[in-house]
């Protein structure tokens, strides 16, 4: 299994005019269980699924799996998911060494806009973008099992 170590943090500026490209996705979860999450995703033509262990102590670092499936397995897969499903636009943003993925949420995660950088080590340093906010990696309401379960929409309510 692969490590995958990434930073997230909150967008507070305009990225727009940094972006490189831009893909819709759809995604649920056949499980959302911090030991072991299951999602099904659909990013633009292409099916995924993904299998993510618990996060390490820092919420940085934890094992990720995932293999891509056809969209029609993928659809197939959804419509047995976990109630709720998370839409979003991912945005590609190039800052220094690194691509940021923006994910701008729609439907009932409306409002809400987050980045995320992959490193190679949790001490990597990296360009951090003046529209940039605040760092919420580890921050369990923000990741994307939990938003399905409960949207920015409702938090505060």
């Amino acid at each position: 299994m692969a490590q995958e170590i990434e930073k997230k943090f909150l967008v507070k500026g305009d990225f727009r005019p940094f972006v490189k490209k831009s893909t819709h996705i759809v995604q649920g979860y056949l499980s959302s269980v911090p030991e072991r999450t299951v999602r099904v995703r659909i990013k633009g033509e292409k099916g995924f699924l993904t299998v993510k262990g618990i996060g390490n102590e820092s919420g940085a670092s934890r094992f990720e799996w995932e293999t891509e499936i056809s969209t029609e397995d993928a659809a197939d897969l959804i419509k047995i998911c976990e109630p709720g499903v998370i839409d979003k636009t991912r945005h590609l943003v190039e800052a220094g060494r690194h691509v940021y993925e923006v994910d701008e949420f729609h439907g009932e995660n409306e409002g809400l806009i987050l980045a995320e950088v992959e490193l190679a080590a949790e001490d990597e340093a990296f360009e951090k973008p003046d529209w940039l906010g605040e760092e919420v990696t580890g921050d369990v309401r923000y990741y994307n099992s939990m938003l399905m379960k409960n949207p920015y929409s409702k938090w505060g309510k």
